[in-house]
């Protein structure tokens, strides 16, 4: 009889284990289900993309995507500048991440402050919790990049991390340039600094754990990008691949959109409407075939793909280049 309920109950684990087994796995295609849904709907976003007579348009300055629960895409309006560049808005238990601040300063025509805030102020209803810290950071020191940044100085609980190389190296604790790697804690959401200098100095990519959004500024984007210093570029991209081999990447995602729906096709720079546009997303697989054509010669050479275009930067646009990060 001992026996008996022995091996009663040994079935009765067995069994509570396949089912927990069985239940892990429903879970783990559910999750895997929603988060290609999820890039899907990434992939296939049709942005804002300007008009032919600004007079025209009424799009709002930005356009605000939700990708997940706490993981945001805003995007400035073409007619207030053509570079219209996006702004990643990632959001932990404790601290907001933006990464880039856009093209236009006043707070009329680009509220992004406001925008920002009222993100904060959504989460903080859901969580029954108080608003969160800003931390606001820069892909690199161009000025589409932080011409917002004064909404932002000296607002309560905001930390704008300047876009220049002190601040950067300062904050991050960089003490090893371009080789380290840093890391920093938005609360139950890790965010990996990685430094990618070439199409200018102080430039960085991040990648964000939750979403596995490899983000990379004006570092590769779909689009021409136009590198300063060539061979920080072809290290940086090595530094981006070998990353990429050991962390899972959902998507890269740059600062822009120029190339259009067509292959190797780009909207010439000051282009105010965009209807056939590219999507945002590049994979990994592109990072790829980038850093193998940037190993097949050693001299800076036009590189001409299919989802975007890496150009050498000639030496007048240089020199200005440094001049004006004299004064950032």
């Amino acid at each position: 009889m001992k026996n008996l309920l022995l091996f009663a109950i040994l079935l009765v684990f067995l069994a509570s284990e396949v089912r927990a087994g069985e239940d892990k796995e429903l879970s783990n295609d559910s999750s895997n289900k929603a988060s290609f849904e999820r890039l899907e709907s990434l992939q296939n976003k049709q942005w804002q993309h300007g008009s032919p007579d600004c007079q025209s348009n009424n799009d709002p300055a930005i356009e605000v995507f939700q990708y997940d629960k706490s993981s945001y895409i805003l995007r400035q309006n073409k007619c207030l500048s053509y570079e219209a560049p996006f702004i990643y808005v990632l959001v932990g238990d404790e601290k907001i991440l933006v990464l880039d601040t856009g093209a236009t300063a006043s707070e009329q025509e680009f509220p992004l402050y406001k925008t920002i805030q009222t993100l904060n102020q959504k989460h903080a209803e859901q969580d029954n919790s108080s608003n969160r810290e800003v931390l606001v950071i820069h892909s690199h020191s161009h000025s589409d990049h932080y011409s917002v940044d004064p909404q932002f100085e000296n607002q309560p609980r905001v930390t704008v991390v300047a876009a220049n190389s002190v601040a950067i190296k300062e904050y991050f604790s960089f003490k090893n340039w371009p080789e380290q790697q840093t890391t920093i804690e938005l609360g139950g959401r890790s965010i990996t600094i990685i430094p990618t200098p070439g199409h200018q100095g102080e430039a960085i990519s991040i990648y964000d754990t939750q979403t596995q959004w490899l983000l990379t500024g004006d570092t590769l984007y779909p689009g021409v990008i136009y590198v300063k210093d060539w061979q920080d570029y072809k290290d940086s991209i090595t530094r981006l691949v070998e990353f990429s081999s050991k962390h899972k990447v959902s998507a890269i995602l740059g600062a822009h959109i120029e190339m259009t729906n067509r292959a190797g096709e780009y909207y010439e720079i000051g282009t105010i409407y965009q209807p056939e546009e590219s999507a945002l997303p590049l994979m990994a697989a592109d990072l790829l075939t980038l850093s193998s054509q940037l190993n097949l010669d050693d001299k800076p050479t036009k590189i001409v793909l299919d989802g975007f275009i890496v150009e050498p930067l000639g030496t007048l646009p240089k020199l200005i280049s440094n001049i004006v990060s004299w004064f950032i």
